[in-house]
């Protein structure tokens, strides 16, 4: 298909879809062909602007909306994408290409998101403290910000998003979401389920684009708060952007998740996890094994274990039942981690498995990458320190648990990492001393669940709040305490000095 026969995407704007103004266009892929199945508009600064204006227009009726009616909102919410998830598991995996089974596992992800912020009226409540001083009551109450925006990746298109917008919604924001470019489609239809659900027009809002959008959301004074994931470089730019201008941000940035192998492991158990963790949609997961650090006399059985699954990875398009690995997104993405596997070559690490010559039949234009696995990766190599963010496993050899230890901390990267033994103690110091946000113990990719929050540490995450859970309200609400005491209660006469009773 050519991008004249496409179909053509729109902007959500204020309850209903609006068609690009600004004359440019995106190309949307469908990475198992190659072919372009969609146009997706880029919203100008008067585009974005509008959805900021819609978003600004509906706040303050829908932040005066009590907790409780707003979450009968998110559970008609819950229930449409439960009767609609094979179509928007569909969609996921036709733009950007993981399998169907591996779509609805994000979307359920997703999904558990709209499920606790069903509790919102909970979720909500203050403290209260009676009788602080003489006639005196003290109380607090979390009360939303305003206009929210979110700038999502490619790699989660529907539970990236739900980390953000339920949880803002729920606690009385309205919300701007820029998704990412290469796959909106989900987005889009997203907006139209919460439209259906009964959310008013304006509070919640899709505008697709590239920085131009970005950089409206993070500059308009109408915009008190950003979520973003992504790269750490983009990261810091939001950040720093968004904080300059006055705005609460919380910006999660790029990751290098290790996984420790003691020799003590359960090997069958280990390569299992490890290759799904690797592997599973191509790698590109924020939260993906990308290191697998070997300790001691294990490291030769786990090479040549990985070695064999690697090879035999069963990859084919998201329609295939019985695939285990889709396409990367893109062509350029493709050629980008290809540049990182002839890369590692050329700078002396082991290729063990080299999947650069993997061609599926009858789908030769498809951007899939067979499974990379290189051994005897060292700290200094450039595929060990940056984020490939593709189906590339990098297994570095230590003599012992200090030294692992030492390894994963040394790293700029503090996302994810897991830890794989039988023995206890270990376990617990590999969690105590790690300097990583979220740890598996026997468990590869240890990804909260959302009465948790998800956040990484070091240059994985900028701003001092993770997302969803208990983390993602305190984020979207900002906390209001009132001292109170009533006339007959009050003292006569001037006070001049800090009261005390």
């Amino acid at each position: 298909m050519n991008s004249t026969s496409a179909n053509t995407l729109a902007h959500f704007v204020n309850g209903t879809l609006v068609a690009g103004e600004s004359g440019r266009w995106g190309d949307v892929f469908d990475p198992a062909t190659g072919d372009i199945t969609a146009r997706v508009p880029l919203a100008s600064q008067q585009e974005t602007a509008r959805a900021i204006a819609a978003a600004a227009a509906a706040f303050p009726k829908w932040a005066e909306t009590p907790p409780l009616h707003r979450a009968r909102i998110m559970f008609k919410f819950k229930a449409l994408i439960e009767q609609h998830a094979d179509e928007l598991s569909t969609l996921i995996s036709s733009e950007h290409g993981k399998v169907f089974s591996d779509a609805k596992g994000e979307l359920i992800r997703g999904l558990e998101v709209v499920e606790f912020v069903c509790g919102i009226p909970q979720l909500l409540k203050g403290e209260f403290a009676e009788q602080i001083g003489n006639g005196i009551d003290s109380w607090s109450m979390r009360q939303p910000l305003g206009v929210c925006a979110g700038i999502t990746p490619f790699n989660f298109p529907a539970m990236v998003p739900m980390w953000m917008f339920p949880v803002a919604i729920a606690s009385g924001n309205t919300f701007v979401l820029k998704p990412s470019e290469r796959d909106p489609s989900t987005a889009l239809r997203l907006a139209e389920l919460l439209h259906e659900a009964g959310l008013p027009p304006g509070v919640f809002n899709v505008v697709n684009g590239d920085k131009e959008a970005v950089d409206t959301l993070l500059t308009d004074p109408r915009v008190a708060a950003v979520s973003f994931v992504g790269s750490t470089p983009v990261a810091e730019y939001i950040y720093a952007t968004g904080a300059a201008h006055g705005k609460r941000v919380q910006a999660l940035g790029g990751a290098k998740n290790h996984m420790v192998v003691l020799p003590d492991a359960d090997m069958d158990q280990t390569v299992d996890n490890l290759v799904g963790a690797a592997y599973g949609s191509a790698g590109e997961r924020c939260m993906a094994i990308s290191v697998a650090v070997a300790v001691g006399e294990i490291a030769d059985e786990l090479v040549k274990r990985l070695a064999e699954r690697a090879r035999s990875l069963k990859i084919g398009p998201g329609t295939n039942p019985e695939a285990e690995m889709g396409p990367l997104v893109t062509r350029t993405h493709y050629d980008k981690v290809k540049g990182f596997v002839d890369l590692g070559v050329a700078e002396g690490a082991e290729l063990v498995v080299d999947g650069r010559g993997f061609k599926l039949a009858k789908h030769e234009k498809g951007f899939f990458l067979g499974g990379c696995l290189f051994d005897k990766v060292l700290p200094a190599m450039r595929i060990y320190k940056e984020e490939i963010f593709g189906p590339v496993l990098c297994v570095v050899r230590v003599p012992d648990f200090d030294a692992a230890v030492e390894l994963v901390n040394a790293h700029e990267f503090g996302n994810g990492t897991a830890i794989f033994t039988r023995n206890g103690n270990a376990a617990r110091e590999f969690a105590r001393r790690i300097q990583v946000g979220m740890v598996g113990i026997n468990v590869p990719i240890p990804v909260p669940m959302a009465f948790h929050s998800f956040g990484g540490w070091k240059r994985s995450l900028f701003g001092d709040h993770s997302v969803h859970g208990p983390e993602g309200v305190r984020f979207y609400t900002k906390l209001k305490t009132v001292t109170a005491r009533w006339p007959s209660g009050m003292a006569s006469g001037n006070t001049f000095v800090m009261p005390t009773n």
